[in-house]
């Protein structure tokens, strides 16, 4: 069932001081969630609607590729997190909760109605994982697309790969609460336009349209898109952790919500860390009792960048299920 909504304007107006001045108007909204705003783009009309989730260090404009074939059979809705792009900086820590709470909260304000078809790509499938645990009743579906697992390990330069969970620092998460950070909105408008690079972005990004890698450069220019990066990879080892021993007690977290796990192949001389991570994959798998495997042969880690019809197809396919499945 759908969250009661709540009467709060959108906006659509952009204040210099909230965004980098080289950015162009926003293809979405500015949803004011509270004294703070997040740009939503949604396209596209139907039921259920489907929401990308980005992976680190991603735009939502990353799903250009994928929103325009979902948009033509449902609704679809890419955003930016909290201090991207058009997006205003938000509350710190940016702890896991945080974050679905500014989605929770501008997809209402925005009007757009659930239970939703949650997908998230690479980090974006943690946070997607979070926001079906704190709202599950506005959860219908999720798709991850080569997500991170919990016990996922990375090879820092040491040669010693370490999971990142193991940096966690057992910090207790504090309450999430609406709210821009005042701090980095200024510091945004003191530096005004950064310069931009004028480099090729490297691929797969290479393969968005011209248009939105020219809004890519833009948007990584900014530092306060940067430090809220930062602040997000942070807090992730805690997270990672907390989801590390939830699973301990009960491996299919999401219970019986559908799920479709999307994963690379493993390359032809894979490393060792390559064949955990398909590992990991098939166990992202038991996250729910009603869950499919897709491997995608001819893509690495950027699925969505690289084989768009794949996971347009399956958010179909996904879309199709929970139609069937509500009116039998």
């Amino acid at each position: 069932m759908a969250s009661a909504m709540l009467a709060v304007p959108v906006t659509d107006d952009v204040h210099p001081a909230h965004r980098s001045e080289r950015l162009p108007d926003p293809p979405g909204r500015l949803v004011d969630i509270g004294g703070q705003r997040i740009h939503l783009d949604c396209t596209g009309s139907g039921s259920p609607t489907v929401v990308f989730e980005n992976g680190a260090g991603d735009f939502s404009v990353v799903w250009s590729l994928v929103q325009p074939g979902v948009a033509a059979f449902t609704r679809a809705c890419s955003y930016d997190r909290a201090g991207y792009a058009w997006s205003d900086p938000g509350k710190a820590p940016r702890t896991y909760d945080q974050i679905a709470l500014e989605l929770f909260t501008a997809l209402q304000r925005a009007g757009e109605r659930g239970p939703f078809v949650l997908v998230g790509q690479s980090y974006g499938g943690l946070l997607v994982r979070e926001y079906a645990r704190r709202y599950a009743k506005d959860v219908a579906a999720v798709v991850l697309v080569d997500a991170t697992h919990e016990d996922e390990r990375i090879d820092v330069g040491s040669g010693k790969p370490q999971r990142i969970r193991d940096w966690a620092k057992g910090r207790a998460t504090p309450e999430p609460r609406i709210v821009a950070d005042s701090a980095l909105v200024a510091l945004r408008r003191s530096i005004g336009a950064p310069p931009i690079d004028t480099m090729a972005l490297e691929s797969p990004l290479d393969r968005m349209p011209r248009v939105v890698q020219d809004v890519w450069r833009a948007a990584s220019a900014d530092s306060v898109y940067r430090l809220t990066w930062a602040a997000e990879m942070d807090w992730s080892p805690d997270e990672l952790q907390r989801m590390h021993t939830e699973r301990l007690r009960d491996r299919a977290t999401l219970g019986n919500v559908p799920l479709v796990v999307i994963s690379r192949t493993p390359g032809p001389l894979s490393d060792s860390l390559d064949t955990e991570h398909a590992a990991l994959q098939r166990d992202l798998v038991a996250l729910s009792h009603h869950a499919r495997h897709v491997v995608a042969t001819c893509a690495g880690h950027n699925v969505h960048l690289e084989e768009p019809a794949l996971v347009i197809d399956n958010i179909r396919k996904v879309v199709r299920h929970i139609g069937r499945t509500a009116l039998s």
